[in-house]
């Protein structure tokens, strides 16, 4: 907690973060593959983003698996790893139901946000989402009654000071109400976010933006690249504002497509369906929420569920060697190797390569939205590395730490709090 006298610390999940000398706003660009950088760094089209990296701090972390959106905001947002928050998907089957849950209920997520226990120790903090399946969770224990700000960008149109702690959210950015399979979804949230910043000058702003660009343009595609030179100016327009910028990713993303320009996709219900039987295995997609026309619910981290005769043991020994498989793990071993929750894992998870996708059984997913495009999209450890920047540089404290080990994406707090202030 802070400190009575002089409120220069508080404890979140065990990491001590000093108080802020000036606002930070940490942004989540939603599937920002550092391949997408990689490209606009080349040739010149994020200005902003590479005086950031040339004057400030920049590495690739690693990200949370599964490169999911839930896990990897919550590990943003608590500073810890989801064995810890206990978000380890946007869907997992709970097996005293038998049915499927979605990971959003800020009742799933444990331990304390970074924003609340600083709003608890009086500061004043922002947290704006373009998906609002993330906004209750991002905004736990979070009292906006008492000047904090939380919503989201799909539903800007319906805030409430009660709901929100803000109202006329369009009004204050000039904008009409953004479609979900949109940039201007994520614009809406980075003209908010700086409209905030210089109307109220909150102490920490989080900002978490929404893959749909990602997913359907490449790098090198011209949208692709419009998207991120708005970006770019939205940044630049924080710094100006007087605020430490961090900018993370929850996510990669990789073309899963094969040369006709299909999904490359595993079926793997059909599979073990063949293989022992209807109702002897259930896998749950963990990419699964109300928005699949962009990935058609298909990514590179699947979990497999015993629940008939067959073992975890016969499960992987049927499906470890299919190709485009980079890992089949029992329970015990993805949770050591990826730090994840026990109690909320599968018997089984399977993990695909770069360009290998992995769906439940082929009748169960309508792939329509793909028409046209070809698939891009998350969640295995090939898109677990991401961007890591500050606009500013480290101090030589954190300086050495950054020296001695990989970063994880879920320590851009401490390092834009604790690193980035002199």
């Amino acid at each position: 907690m802070a400190t009575t006298s002089d409120k220069t610390l508080v404890n979140v999940n065990g990491v001590t973060y000093r108080w802020p000398k000036k606002p930070v706003v940490v942004v989540c660009i939603d599937g920002g593959d550092p391949a997408y950088l990689q490209q606009f760094l080349k040739d010149g089209s994020i200005p902003n983003i590479a005086r950031f990296m040339k004057h400030g701090f920049s590495v690739v972390a690693d990200g949370t698996v599964p490169s999911f959106t839930c896990p990897n905001n919550m590990s943003i947002i608590t500073g810890t790893p989801a064995s810890r928050h206990g978000i380890s998907g946007n869907y997992y089957l709970d097996v005293k139901t038998g049915e499927a849950v979605v990971m959003t209920g800020p009742e799933l997520l444990r331990g304390d946000t970074i924003l609340s226990r600083f709003a608890d120790a009086g500061a004043k903090v922002v947290s704006i989402t373009a998906k609002d399946k993330l906004r209750k969770q991002l905004g736990k224990n979070l009292d906006v009654s008492k000047g904090h700000v939380s919503f989201s960008s799909e539903f800007a149109s319906r805030v409430t000071l009660k709901e929100n702690g803000i109202e006329n959210v369009l009004e204050l950015v000039g904008m009409a109400q953004p479609d979900m399979y949109s940039m201007e979804l994520s614009w809406l949230v980075l003209e908010a976010g700086s409209k905030l910043l210089e109307k109220n000058r909150p102490d920490l702003l989080y900002l978490s933006l929404t893959d749909y660009v990602q997913h359907k343009y490449a790098p090198e595609e011209a949208e692709a690249k419009r998207f991120y030179e708005h970006l770019d100016r939205c940044f630049g327009r924080l710094a100006e504002l007087g605020a430490i910028v961090a900018l993370i990713a929850d996510h990669g993303m990789n073309d899963k497509s094969n040369a006709q320009g299909k999904p490359n996709v595993i079926w793997l219900q059909d599979i073990l369906d063949a293989q022992f039987g209807k109702g002897d295995t259930r896998v749950i997609c963990p990419i699964t929420d109300a928005f699949v026309a962009h990935h058609g619910a298909l990514g590179g981290f699947v979990r497999v569920w015993c629940t008939g005769k067959a073992t975890p043991k016969q499960v992987i020994d049927a499906i470890h060697g299919i190709e485009g498989l980079e890992s089949v793990l029992d329970k015990e071993t993805a949770c050591r190797v990826h730090d994840l929750p026990p109690d909320r894992e599968a018997d089984v998870v399977v993990i695909s390569t770069a360009n290998v996708c992995i769906g439940a059984s082929e009748a169960d997913h309508d792939l329509k939205g793909l028409e046209g495009h070809r698939l891009r999209t998350h969640g295995g450890v090939s898109e677990a590395k991401v961007p890591f920047i500050l606009s500013e540089p480290l101090n030589d404290e954190y300086k050495l730490k950054a020296g001695v080990a990989t970063l994880k994406s879920y320590q851009i707090f401490e390092y834009a709090i604790n690193g980035a202030q002199r």
